[in-house]
């Protein structure tokens, strides 16, 4: 079943580390079999909703999102952010 990947960034301390993080994690995700579908700061909000920037990644299924998450290079992407962000990240089956 497909699944979602969705990270929002509540803060960011250091754009160098969040660019360079990306420079790292998007060949590992893709590498992985994710597809970026949507990535930036949201055109409208809704009642609580908050203006952080956005990034939701298709996989084919929540185990191929995890070892996405736990592969050697994705956490090489994670070591480059250092701090520079706080990010809540998660996976969600599609219906």
């Amino acid at each position: 079943m497909t699944a979602y990947w969705i990270s929002t960034y509540t803060e960011i301390f250091d754009q160098d580390k969040v660019d360079a993080y990306a420079r790292i994690a998007r060949p590992a995700l893709e590498e992985m079999g994710g597809t970026y579908v949507a990535r930036g700061m949201p055109e409208q909000t809704y009642e609580a909703g908050q203006t952080t920037r956005t990034v939701v990644i298709v996989f084919d299924s929540v185990d191929a999102a995890r070892a996405a998450h736990d592969s050697a290079g994705y956490q090489e992407a994670l070591k480059a952010l250092d701090g520079g962000a706080t990010r809540d990240m998660r996976i969600i089956p599609a219906l």
